[in-house]
């Protein structure tokens, strides 16, 4: 199946009147004029639905005697939804990337010298503090209480609020007493 824009297909969509065209044309291939008799509007009206139907893809034309005959393009109309939503790889490296640039500045605004300055107010922001906070424990080991507080406190010195943000964010796990890192 050809590259699909699925931006440019649901907002063709998105309109009554190409809607009630694509719904005849999957009846029968028809021209312009009989579209318009049948759906009561104006020629030119079908005329500008046509050609952005057929900019999505949606329909195809072929020219026979006079007239020209639109048709339903099946391929289109026989993706699924998840075809027409799916991603796309390099829009996914390009959203990784976008987060990465977000991530970095983030810490280089919250992190002087390896300390973090101040706790991010926005639970995004924060998140990818504690994250990065997170980089200081070892994932296979479980830690005592104190032993958490040691390492964050590296980082900043309001490490019971820290942990316990970190805990109901689900980085942290607390079970008798003893933490470890989730995931």
């Amino acid at each position: 199946m050809p590259q699909i824009d699925a931006v440019q297909l649901f907002k063709c969509l998105a309109d009554k009147s190409r809607l009630a065209i694509l719904n005849n044309l999957i009846k029968e291939p028809m021209y312009v004029e009989l579209l318009a008799e049948r759906l009561s509007i104006t020629p030119s009206t079908v005329s500008f639905h046509l050609k952005k139907l057929m900019d999505a893809g949606f329909v195809y034309s072929r020219k026979e005697q006079y007239y020209v005959i639109y048709e339903v393009n099946p391929d289109i109309l026989s993706s699924t939804l998840y075809q027409l939503v799916k991603a796309d790889r390099d829009d996914v490296d390009e959203q990784m990337e976008r987060e990465e640039i977000y991530r970095k500045k983030v810490i280089d605004h919250f992190f002087k010298y390896d300390k973090l300055i101040t706790i991010p107010v926005q639970r995004k922001k924060a998140r990818i503090v504690y994250e990065e906070i997170l980089k200081a424990f070892d994932k296979e080991k479980e830690y005592t209480e104190k032993e958490v507080n040691i390492i964050i406190a590296d980082f900043n010195d309001d490490f019971c609020t820290i942990r316990k943000n970190m805990v109901e964010d689900k980085l942290l796990e607390r079970e008798n007493s003893r933490y470890r890192v989730i995931g």
